[in-house]
């Protein structure tokens, strides 16, 4: 018997229930307001009251009216039909509902129940199961989407039947199962999962030991994402996040694409919405879409769905890795998702910690980026989420409590500089600020010198270098005048200049310059680590700008040119000339 509750109290999004018997942390529950229905959290239980952050507005609601909870936690409902669909915080499908506002207490069904899908077995009868094995596929677009064993399920089941191939619903039994006991169970190709608890229906989850290629120069040369890994992204307005998160999505060596807008601003959501379905997929050739599943959930939306949907997002993510696929997922942006846990922290009277953030920040957003990670399956086969937030921090202020607390757990720090966007320098990734503490992993340091070459690591180590010296030279440049310091600072100040403009800068509109792949990052480094490593020869500092300007012209003509083409070949024998003209022997 379901337990029901009366409101006693609200304050805005958080109402407080008296109720009858007992609930759960987490538990769902259902307000009657009229005709429509409120879904609520439960998030605090303090005797026979429980206090439950509401999903919709609560305007209208009064004491006394009635609640009944639901026996379960918060769920997403998983199967075909996910990717290229459009989704609010609560799995609403967005597509389904009228009218331009979405309605308070409407909630659509997230899958399509009426569609048909090819399903074709992939088990056998008598096999030994346990949950998230397969059983069966079907082709969701190009994606051969694995039907699984539930991953409530617990202990050792045998397949007592299959059904053959042939056209299913997703709420069609496809197999029956027996567990240890003999009892029989019936499985569809869609099953529920709570979205606070990680899917672990993996049989190892070993640290990060290979880097996912994103054709992001910035990243993949400098500050290496490991595939499975965890960064994040903060930045000022205007610093380039949206644009950066695209390249990601498009370029990033991921199967599965998932977007989680998570308290954007609605236009920023809407560019998303419209841009997303013309994007070309370079790995398919088809849309980029037909790969990605989105959850909106804008700045105007219930502050207490901003929290319910980087919970969904991750839940989808696990569930294509228990498929065997790279996942990429990334959330814009989590410093709203962090407001709205202040916004309940706040109602709920509990003590603030800094700038009246909850005092568990860290410890909620730790164990969020968590989930991400490389596994292999029960099969042998392997899966991962690489998880990549975007902070967006008051005033471009990078020690707030959201992008301090985001730092201990995420292992790759991309830090926008509003500097950097200002003179137009996109990426606007500050090369100095930013980090990847995947470099420190011994068994990435291995998976790059077997990858690329036994030298790449010290190579970008010493090219981090010179942007650092390059910089302090710039700072002494700046307050000593240009004739008051030796020809060496400017030498060293041009050669930082010369990375920034050919490695770190990358335009994203340019068909070739968009994405480089891992070997023509590993070629140019060479070229550019050459040329910064040689000694040059200088009557004066205003002879030094001009030469270098002259390389990195060229340099940046090779970067727009085909790889090892005719003109790219023309260009790297013009560059040599221009080095002979003042290398020292």
């Amino acid at each position: 018997m379901r337990t029901k509750g009366r409101v006693t109290g609200i304050i805005s999004n958080l109402v407080i229930v008296q109720v009858d018997g007992p609930v759960a942390q987490n538990e769902i529950g259902y307000i009657k307001l009229g005709d429509v229905t409120l879904m609520a959290e439960v998030i605090k239980i303090n005797g026979d009251k429980a206090f439950v952050q509401v999903f919709e507005s609560t305007r209208g609601l009064k004491v006394g009216n009635e609640v009944e909870f639901m026996g379960h936690m918060l769920e997403a409902t998983l199967g075909p039909g996910l990717l290229q669909r459009n989704y609010d915080g609560l799995q609403n499908d967005l597509e389904e509902l009228d009218g331009v506002f979405l309605k308070r207490g409407i909630y659509t069904k997230p899958l399509n129940e009426d569609k048909l899908w090819e399903y074709n077995p992939i088990a056998n009868v008598g096999d030994e199961v346990e949950a998230g094995d397969w059983l069966g596929e079907v082709k969701e677009n190009w994606v051969n989407h694995k039907i699984m064993v539930p991953f409530k399920f617990e202990g050792k089941y045998t397949i007592k039947s299959l059904a053959p191939a042939g056209n299913y619903k997703i709420t069609e039994t496809i197999a029956t199962l027996t567990d240890e006991n003999g009892e029989e169970c019936s499985i569809t190709m869609v099953q529920k999962w709570p979205v606070k608890l990680a899917i672990k229906a993996y049989k190892e989850k070993p640290r990060p030991f290979k880097v996912m290629e994103t054709g992001v120069r910035c990243i993949d040369t400098l500050n290496p994402m490991a595939e499975g890994g965890t960064g994040f992204i903060p930045g000022p307005f205007g610093a380039g996040k949206t644009v950066l998160q695209h390249a990601l999505s498009q370029h990033a060596e991921a199967d599965i694409i998932i977007f989680a807008a998570c308290g954007e601003r609605a236009n920023e959501v809407v560019e998303m919405f419209v841009e997303f379905p013309h994007l070309e997929d370079p790995r398919t050739g088809r849309k980029l879409i037909e790969r990605t599943t989105i959850i909106c959930n804008t700045s105007n939306m219930p502050v207490a769905a901003r929290e319910a949907s980087v919970y969904i997002a991750m839940t989808i993510g696990e569930y294509y890795r228990a498929m065997g696929y790279k996942v990429l997922l990334l959330a814009d942006s989590t410093s709203r998702w962090a407001q709205a846990l202040r916004e309940m922290s706040n109602r709920l009277e509990e003590l603030p910690g800094a700038d009246a953030f909850p005092m568990d920040l860290p410890a909620i957003i730790s164990n969020f980026y968590s989930r991400a990670g490389f596994v292999y399956l029960n099969n042998g086969k392997s899966g991962s989420v690489t998880f990549i937030g975007t902070v967006s921090p008051a005033g471009g202020n990078l020690k707030e409590p959201v992008t301090e607390s985001t730092k201990k757990a995420a292992r790759c720090f991309y830090a926008l500089s509003q500097q950097r966007a200002d003179s137009k320098r996109y990426p606007a990734v500050d090369p100095i600020e930013s980090y990847s503490k995947y470099l420190e992993y011994p068994e990435i340091v291995e998976y790059l010198k077997k990858k690329i070459s036994e030298e790449w690591v010290d190579k970008v180590l010493d090219v981090k270098n010179i942007v650092l010296r390059g910089r302090e030279a710039y700072e002494q440049i700046n307050i000593l005048g240009d004739d008051g310091v030796p020809v060496e600072y400017h030498d060293r100040f041009w050669k930082s200049e010369l990375v920034d403009f050919v490695i770190l800068q990358q335009d994203a509109f340019d068909k070739i310059d968009s994405s480089t792949p891992l070997n023509r990052q590993h070629y140019m480094l060479n070229l550019v680590s050459h040329i910064i490593n040689s000694k040059y020869n200088f009557e004066s500092f205003d002879v030094v700008g001009n030469y270098y300007k002259r390389i990195i012209n060229v340099l940046k003509q090779m970067n727009y040119s085909e790889f090892e083409s005719d003109k790219f070949n023309g260009y790297e024998s013009e560059l040599n000339a221009i080095l002979e003209e003042r290398r020292v022997a």
